[in-house]
């Protein structure tokens, strides 16, 4: 359906704007494009429907917070095991930043299970940014905390627990 105009043209009637928590499965040997494709296509729908706010979850590693994954996350995970995922990912975010959308990119550290915590670091200043971990339920609200607030309007914070 994310690539099917019709489709998510219709799923976005009515609606005030669009939260984007897109994944991919993990691709060793081929390119993936499915998250620039299908956001492509999203913001398509968008300016169709006139649905003009957009918060995208993409993650740490991805734009401007390439590098600041960790020794292990940055050297090896990233570059041999994600690369081909998060090359999508940049493509994913020029989509949006290109967009003229009411935009939001966030970009969690590494994702973990449990409660939400509500001790989360939201920063773009990178200095000193070295891995770092955030429970889904905290991204989760966060996420429609900034769909709602636009505190982070045409920014890309990185959140993690503190």
């Amino acid at each position: 359906m994310p690539l099917d105009r019709e489709a998510v043209a219709g799923a976005l009637s009515g609606c005030d704007g669009v939260i984007s928590a897109l994944g991919t499965g993990l691709s060793l040997f081929h390119e993936v494009t499915a998250l620039s494709d299908a956001t492509r296509t999203m913001i398509e729908a968008m300016r169709q429907q006139s649905v003009h706010r957009l918060v995208c979850i993409t993650g740490m590693g991805a734009g401007d917070s390439r590098g600041h994954g960790g020794f292990i996350y940055d050297r090896l995970i990233l570059p041999f095991v994600l690369g081909k995922i998060y090359r999508d990912k940049d493509r994913q975010e020029a989509e949006i930043r290109a967009s003229n959308l009411d935009w939001t990119i966030v970009r969690p550290s590494y994702l973990t299970n449990g409660p939400a915590t509500g001790n989360i670091r939201v920063t773009t200043n990178l200095a000193g940014i070295r891995g770092g971990s955030i429970t889904r339920a905290d991204v989760t609200n966060f996420v429609i905390g900034e769909f709602l607030q636009k505190k982070w309007l045409y920014k890309s914070p990185l959140i993690t627990n503190l």
